[in-house]
């Protein structure tokens, strides 16, 4: 076995964050998974077009950075499932407006309130001021 005193991955804010993301992620996608059939990709599409609404694919891309590749198999995904709905741009019939259907904007309306109250859980540990410096550091590394 090689050991490099100088270097511990436990202290490597990239492996930290990686943890952390895929702990939170995995309780959360419980929800979204199990309730409505989504994956990863396909909530955080329509949370984004629930929070900011009709927007096309590509606005989609930019604001949540998730490749185009995903994104289009999440439109695809939940267009099936009858969440969102495509309307095409009059001025370029090359782009569509992606937006929530009644049922769309029902699931994100019920996957918001699920989501506050899984933060709150999370957070729990936590005071407030911690609360803050915690997100506001989270947003710095995010470039948010």
């Amino acid at each position: 076995m090689i050991q490099n005193a100088s270097f511990d991955i436990q202290d490597f804010l990239p492996y930290l964050l990686a943890l952390s993301a895929e702990e939170t992620s995995l309780g959360f996608q419980r929800l979204y998974k199990d309730k409505y059939g989504m994956l990863r990709t396909e909530w955080r599409l329509l949370f984004h077009l629930g929070r900011y609404g009709d927007m096309t694919a590509k606005d989609v891309c930019d604001r949540a950075r998730l490749h185009k590749t995903k994104v289009s198999r999440a439109v695809t995904a939940l267009e099936a499932k009858q969440f969102i709905k495509r309307t095409e741009v009059p001025s370029d019939r090359r782009h569509a407006l992606l937006g929530l259907t009644r049922h769309g904007l029902k699931a994100y309306e019920d996957l918001s309130q699920a989501a506050q109250s899984y933060d709150a859980r999370l957070m729990q540990e936590f005071s407030p001021e911690e609360q803050k410096t915690l997100k506001d550091y989270l947003k710095r590394v995010a470039r948010l």
